[in-house]
């Protein structure tokens, strides 16, 4: 029994992707609707992505075969779907962190930034979350310089008593045997002391390097909700509504996003290093924040992040080329259409259609990167290579260096090997099924089954709806989530006149809220393996900032969220009519 057991667990996989789809059948057989066959698409597509049973984006790649199939779209219309504006923005995207990361600028920026914060783990908690093997390195240091303290303070303490008990048999106020007895028992007291001490240390430090590691993934996961590239979801929404809403005048966009999901991701920062502070630390402020002097620790600590920041040498025209890229590709998102005042896309190519967008901007800034060379040519070299009649062995120093072309910024080599193609093809595939729900006439129903909720506050059914979605994407892909649940959100609101943002806003930032398990996310899963967490540590730690992400996000839709998106206002682009075939 046990054996067919395993053999069925190893080869579950297998089973799933033959058994759902035997026991779906019968929807589209017995319901013969457009309705029901793409219910059917849907269903099973979730559920593979569920189970990964298959690779996300081989699932993502059923629409192709299945909606054609079944009548639901052409081929053609179906293949448009996966390459959307939104695939150019979030490739772009992309295209400047992998450059980042092969000139490895980002390290060089955590660096300085833990240069400055300081060695304090109550400071650095956050700022350390780019940089974690430096700051495991960092906790290593701190731990041997306070063992060292505590053994010379036990050492010289030692000493002291034994001078002492030494002057008192000199004086013969003691004798000689009664001494030994004394020193004796005191041997005894001193290293049950310094056991104890040590275990006490090693116990602070491992609930150290937990909060330390808990905060890679946590910062991850919330700093990425900050702008629109910063995770998959923030895309898929913005794919979505512009699928959905085709009229909704690019309301979702770099600068729009940005100013509303910014604050809200301080204050989860904030919410979140309390918490860690609180549950890994202890909250002793005098202790964690302490003015005066820095002891022996905290400067040893300091010199190993000196030290690695000198080993980057200094920075090169490559780092300055990609970050000065960078810097621009940032200011023309947010002045390309900042809200309050015409931008400057508006001014020169959008006056009558939405002809430049973030994706454009994305592609052309990130082309940049396969046409400037990663150095300069050296001057002298120039000169010498010039040179008919010279020094024919300085000719022959430079002759190498001169006449060989400098690599570009990025080659195509180093994009095929990082660039995460699978999430081009997820992104595509939820596309896919919004535009399949639509055309079906699923997403009409959706919203017609759901009317009755017009009876709910706004306020309950979003909670509900984060809560919902919070506790779905622990076990689910957030991409998958956001994919599975928006187009249903969409339908929901406009069936009850509620601004469709107003749900769908809030739950895609609450699709990459996954703290409690360390298969939510990979940021989780490298955290686990790495700080000596176990999964009761992770899931206590999630509990409550999930918690805490639901409640800031609810706070932030109902303040700000609603006087920059205007959602009080049932907007006229959300009211849409789908023709069913």
């Amino acid at each position: 029994m046990g054996g067919c057991l395993k053999w069925l667990w190893a080869h579950r996989n297998y089973l799933i992707i033959f058994i759902i789809p035997l026991l779906l059948l019968p929807l589209p057989l017995v319901i013969k609707t457009p309705e029901a066959k793409c219910g059917f698409v849907i269903i099973l597509m979730s559920l593979y992505w569920c189970t990964e049973c298959m690779p996300l984006a081989v699932t993502a790649l059923l629409p192709v075969i299945l909606f054609p199939a079944m009548g639901i779209m052409v081929s053609e219309e179906v293949c448009v779907q996966y390459l959307k504006d939104s695939n150019m923005l979030f490739i772009g995207g992309l295209l400047v962190a992998i450059a980042v990361e092969s000139w490895e600028l980002h390290r060089r920026i955590a660096l300085r930034v833990l240069l400055l914060v300081g060695v304090r783990p109550a400071l650095n908690t956050a700022s350390t979350a780019m940089m974690l093997p430096i700051a495991q390195a960092v906790l290593q240091q701190l731990s041997d310089t306070e063992a060292r303290a505590d053994e010379q303070e036990l050492s010289q303490s030692v000493h002291d008593n034994l001078a002492f008990q030494t002057d008192l048999v000199m004086d013969q106020k003691v004798s000689l045997q009664d001494l030994k007895k004394d020193e004796a028992m005191e041997t005894e007291v001193v290293d049950s002391f310094s056991e104890q001490k040590t275990r006490a240390r090693e116990e602070k430090y491992l609930q150290l390097s937990k909060g330390l590691s808990l905060s890679v993934c946590y910062a991850a996961s919330i700093g990425g909700t900050a702008t629109l590239t910063g995770t998959t979801p923030n895309l898929i929404l913005k794919g979505q509504v512009d699928e959905l809403f085709p009229d909704n005048k690019d309301i979702i966009n770099f600068a729009s996003w940005f100013g509303f999901a910014f604050p809200n991701m301080l204050c989860m920062l904030v919410f979140s290093w309390m918490w860690l502070q609180f549950m890994f630390l202890g909250f002793n402020l005098k202790k964690s924040f302490g003015c005066g002097a820095k002891n022996a620790g905290d400067r040893e600590a300091y010199q190993v992040m000196c030290e690695e920041y000198k080993k980057l040498g200094r920075m090169s025209f490559a780092e300055a080329a990609v970050l000065i890229i960078f810097i621009l590709l940032v200011l023309l998102w947010f002045t390309r259409e900042p809200g309050f005042i015409p931008g400057w896309a508006t001014v020169l190519f959008n006056m009558d259609k939405q002809y430049v967008t973030d994706g454009t901007v994305a592609i052309f800034m990130s082309t940049l990167f396969f046409i400037i060379p990663s150095r300069l040519p050296s001057a002298s070299c120039l000169r010498h290579s010039d040179a008919v009649d010279g020094d024919d062995s300085s000719r022959n120093g430079c002759e190498g260096e001169s006449m060989k072309a400098p690599s570009t910024l990025l080659n195509w080599q180093v994009v095929h090997e990082k660039m995460p193609w699978n999430i081009i093809l997820l992104l595509g595939g939820g596309f896919a099924l919004a535009r399949g729900s639509e055309k079906s006439g699923l997403s009409l129903w959706l919203g017609q089954s759901l009317a009755p909720l017009q009876q709910v506050p706004p306020f309950v059914i979003c909670l509900l709806l984060c809560l919902l979605v919070g506790t779905f994407t622990e076990c689910s892909s957030n991409s998958a989530t956001t994919t599975l649940f928006l187009p249903i959100l969409a339908s929901m609101a406009t069936a009850i006149h509620l601004n469709p943002l107003y749900v769908m806003l809030p739950c895609t930032i609450c699709a990459s809220m996954a703290f409690m398990l360390p298969v939510a996310t990979p940021p989780n899963a490298i955290a686990f393996s790495y700080g000596k967490l176990k999964v009761m540590d992770m899931a206590k730690a999630g509990l409550g900032l999930n918690a805490i992400g639901v409640i800031m996000i609810n706070i932030a839709i109902n303040t700000w969220g609603t006087a920059m998106f205007h959602l009080d206002v049932f907007p006229s682009w959300a009211n849409v009519t789908v023709t069913t075939p």
